[in-house]
């Protein structure tokens, strides 16, 4: 038990040290160490998870840590308490780089603020956190199958259950890309239009 939630603390840590662009630009981050590189969770599972991390208050990178620590725990056979103890130390170790560079910055930045260095790493990185978020919606619309028999042959398959998910996906891409609709009224009204359909 003690390796494992090493692992997952240095796993986050690492997430959390690379990331930049706040949490949706992490879930792709998250995604690839968790599903793919360790196999801790299905991709199913991990789409579970990031929409009830996204339902719940508090940034969603975080929630998608706190979540994953305990489900990571619990399917390991440890039971509840230590899927608490793996959500605090995923939550922990997924904030501790930007505390501790934060911290180092803030004693700094009235130095480089002006700096033209500064601004221009900025600009630079605003296409890498775009496409970051861009990602994040591409691993929870879409997971890869792999041929039964056939490990060099894998097969792109989306991630919905059926069509009514799509018809609220497209409902709420629409509604908040021409009328503006605001993020919590969506995410409210996907949850109960998802609670009478299912």
């Amino acid at each position: 038990m003690i390796g494992l939630l090493g692992q997952l603390f240095f796993t986050f840590f690492f997430i959390g040290l690379f990331n930049f662009g706040g949490g949706g630009a992490m879930l792709s981050l998250i995604q690839g160490q968790v599903v793919t590189a360790n196999h801790w969770i299905t991709e199913a599972e991990f789409t579970d998870i990031v929409a009830i991390s996204q339902s719940t208050p508090g940034p969603i990178g975080i929630n998608c840590a706190t979540f994953v620590g305990f489900e990571v725990m619990e399917d390991a056979g440890f039971g509840n308490w230590a899927g608490v103890l793996g959500s605090t130390l995923a939550t922990l170790a997924v904030v501790l780089p930007s505390f501790i560079v934060f911290f180092l910055i803030i004693r700094v930045f009235n130095k480089f603020h002006e700096s033209r260095t500064f601004a221009d790493t900025m600009r630079a990185l605003r296409p890498a956190v775009a496409g970051l978020i861009g990602a994040a919606a591409l691993v929870m619309i879409f997971r890869t199958v792999w041929a039964s028999g056939r490990p060099s042959v894998s097969l792109l398959t989306e991630n919905f259950p059926d069509w009514k998910a799509w018809v609220l996906f497209a409902a709420a891409f629409v509604l908040g890309y021409t009328k503006k609709a605001g993020p919590i009224a969506i995410i409210l009204g996907a949850g109960v239009l998802g609670l009478l359909i299912y």
